[in-house]
C-alpha cells in the first residue's frame, strides 16, 4: 500500500519474494533541529535516498551536476530540422517486474504505474535465422528455464545432453555473497564454456545479460551473469517480460518525482557539481560545490563510477585510505553508442518495440519508439514515419563513431529490409562511457552501502550488496539502504524493501545443487 507518502515496495506476483523489514523508529524527528543530509547525485539511487529521508522529516539537499534529474536515465529537450520539439535520451531501458523497490519509488507519484506500459515480448534474433521469444515461456521456476529450452530453436535437447550438468548445477541454488566467492575469478565467457552452454544460445540468451552491463562477456565477472540468471530464470516467477515508460523519461518519471521531493522540502541543486566532501570542525561534513559550502550531518554519495573516483580523489580525508584506494581501482565499462533515427516511412507493423540482435556486426538491439512512447507515436502519426533507435555496446574507445553509426544503419537494413528505402529525416547520436564495469576479480574493490565513516553511505548500481538485485533495481535498493543507515542512527523508521528470493526456490533443486557441487 502507498499511503501518506510512507510507501513500501510490493512483491508483485511472486509469493516467494523476500521482504526486508524496515527497522523501527519515529516517523518524524523528535528533536527541535532536523537532521541534515546531503545527497550527491540525482539519478535513481540519489532520488530513492532523498525520497525516504525527506518523508521522515530529514532536511535534504540534493546535488546533481546536470541540469535535470535522472542520471543515466535523464532526458533533455531537442528540436528536429522540421521544428518538432523532441526529447532525447541515452536510449532504451527495460523496467522488469522484479524491480520491486524501483517500482515502489515510482508509486509515490504514480500509484497504479500508469506511466509504464508492457511490451508483449522480449524477442532475440540471430543473423543465422534463429529467433527466440519469451512471450510463451512460463514465468514460474523451474518451468521458466525448461520452457525456454523446450521453445527455443537455439537450444535443443541434444544441446542439453552435451552440457556439463555438474558444472551447471550450482545455478539451481544461487546465494549471495557466495556466488562472488565462487565465480568472480571467472569471466562470463569462461563460465559458459565450462558448462558447455550452446554457442547459439550464448548469443541469444546469456549475452543479452552482459549487454545489460554494457560489457564484453570476456571481461564481465561470471558472478554477475550467474546472479542475472537467478534473478530472471530460476529465482523469480516474474519472468523476463518488462514494462517501459510510455512517455520520455523526464515527463513520465523525473518531473513528477522532482515535484514530489520539492513538496517534501528537498532543496534541489540541479546544475550543481560537488567538488569535495571534507570533515567539518566538530561534527559532520562540509560539502563544497559550485553553489558554495554547506555543513551537513550526513552524506549519501550516489554518483557514477568516474564521478565517485573523482570526488574521492578531491576529498583526501573522506572515510579511510583503504576505502579510497579501493574506489580508485574501480573501472568504467567500455563506451556505447545510441543512434536515434527519424525515418520518413514506417517499419512494418509486426516489428516489436524492442529486438535484441546477435550476429549483425556491432548492432546489439533495435527499438521502435512509436510502439510504446507517446511522443514518438505522435510524431509518427503526423508524418507517417518511424522513430528507430539502434544500440551498440562495448565499442572501441578509439573507434570512429560516425563510421560505426553508418554500420548500424546498414545492419538495420539487414534486420528490417523495409528501411532500406527510407530517408533519414533527422538523427541523433550519443556516445557515453559512464556505466560501472564489473570486471573479473573486481568484487572486493566495489564499495558497500556502509563505509568506514557511519555518517557517509554510498548508493548506485556499482555498489556491492548481499541482496539479489542488479542494474536499475540495485540503484533503487541501495539508495533506500543508504538512507536507512542514516535513519537508523537518528532513531527514525526505515523503508521496507523486497527482493527476489536470495537462494534457490526449490528444496529438491537446492539439494541437487549441493550434491553436484561435491563431485
Amino acid at each position: 500500500m502507498f499511503l501518506n507518502g510512507n510507501a513500501t515496495a510490493s512483491r508483485g506476483r511472486d509469493r516467494k519474494a523476500v521482504a526486508i523489514p524496515a527497522h523501527r523508529g519515529d516517523t518524524r524527528p523528535c528533536d527541535v533541529r532536523q537532521p541534515r543530509c546531503s545527497v550527491i547525485g540525482g539519478g535513481i539511487a540519489g532520488i530513492a535516498a532523498a525520497t525516504i529521508l525527506a518523508e521522515r522529516g530529514v532536511e535534504v539537499t540534493l546535488y546533481e551536476r546536470e541540469p535535470t534529474l535522472g542520471g543515466r536515465l535523464a532526458g533533455w529537450p531537442d528540436e528536429l530540422r522540421d521544428g518538432t520539439a523532441v526529447t532525447m535520451s541515452r536510449g532504451f531501458h527495460a523496467f522488469f517486474r522484479q524491480y520491486y523497490n524501483l517500482r515502489g519509488l515510482l508509486r509515490r507519484v504514480d500509484p497504479a504505474l500508469d506511466s509504464l506500459t508492457a511490451l508483449p515480448d522480449y524477442p532475440l534474433q540471430h543473423s543465422a535465422g534463429l529467433y527466440d521469444s519469451f512471450a510463451r515461456v512460463p514465468r514460474t521456476p523451474p518451468w521458466s528455464a525448461l520452457g525456454f529450452v523446450a521453445l527455443s530453436p537455439s537450444f535443443t535437447w541434444r544441446d542439453l545432453r552435451h552440457m556439463r550438468a555438474g558444472a551447471a548445477l550450482p545455478l539451481l541454488d544461487v546465494r549471495l555473497p557466495e556466488i562472488y566467492e565462487r565465480y568472480d575469478h571467472l569471466s562470463a565467457r569462461e563460465f559458459l564454456d565450462q558448462i558447455r552452454f550452446p554457442a547459439a544460445s550464448q548469443h541469444l540468451a546469456f549475452e543479452v545479460f552482459s549487454r545489460s552491463f554494457f560489457a564484453d562477456p570476456r571481461e564481465l565477472s561470471a558472478a554477475e551473469l550467474v546472479l542475472m540468471f537467478h534473478i530472471y530464470f530460476l529465482g523469480s516467477s516474474e519472468g523476463l517480460l518488462f514494462d517501459v515508460p510510455n512517455e520520455p523519461y523526464p515527463q513520465a518519471l523525473w518531473e513528477p518525482l522532482g515535484q514530489y521531493l520539492r513538496r517534501h522540502g528537498v532543496r534541489m541543486r540541479t546544475g550543481t557539481a560537488v567538488h569535495s566532501v571534507d570533515p567539518a570542525p566538530g561534527e559532520g561534513h562540509l560539502v563544497t560545490s559550485t553553489a558554495g559550502v554547506q555543513h551537513t550531518d550526513a552524506v549519501v554519495i550516489a554518483v557514477d563510477t568516474s564521478g565517485l573516483r573523482s570526488l574521492v580523489s578531491r576529498s583526501p580525508d573522506l572515510c579511510d585510505e583503504r576505502w579510497r584506494t579501493g574506489v580508485g581501482r574501480l573501472r568504467t565499462a567500455p563506451p556505447f553508442l545510441v543512434s536515434r533515427l527519424w525515418l520518413d516511412r514506417p517499419v512494418r507493423e509486426d516489428r516489436p518495440g524492442f529486438l535484441g540482435s546477435a550476429g549483425y556486426g556491432p548492432l546489439d538491439n533495435i527499438s521502435v519508439l512509436e510502439r510504446y512512447e507517446g511522443e514518438a507515436a505522435r510524431w509518427a502519426r503526423r508524418t507517417g514515419g518511424s522513430v528507430v533507435e539502434l544500440h551498440s555496446y562495448a565499442i572501441d574507445p578509439g573507434g570512429d563513431p560516425p563510421g560505426l553509426s553508418r554500420e548500424l544503419v546498414a545492419q538495420l537494413h539487414r534486420v528490417y529490409p523495409e528501411t532500406r528505402d527510407a530517408r533519414i529525416i533527422d538523427e541523433r547520436h550519443e556516445v557515453r562511457a559512464d556505466c560501472p564495469h564489473f570486471t573479473v576479480g573486481g568484487y572486493q574493490d566495489r564499495p558497500t552501502v556502509l563505509t568506514p565513516d557511519p555518517t557517509v553511505t554510498v548508493a548506485g548500481d556499482l555498489v556491492r550488496t548481499d541482496y539479489p538485485v542488479a542494474l536499475m533495481e540495485r540503484a533503487a535498493t541501495t539508495g533506500f539502504m543508504a538512507a536507512n543507515a542514516h535513519l537508523r542512527r537518528w532513531g527514525l523508521r526505515g523503508q521496507t524493501l523486497w527482493t527476489v528470493p536470495n537462494r534457490g526456490r526449490s528444496a529438491a533443486l537446492r539439494l541437487l545443487s549441493r550434491l553436484g557441487g561435491k563431485r
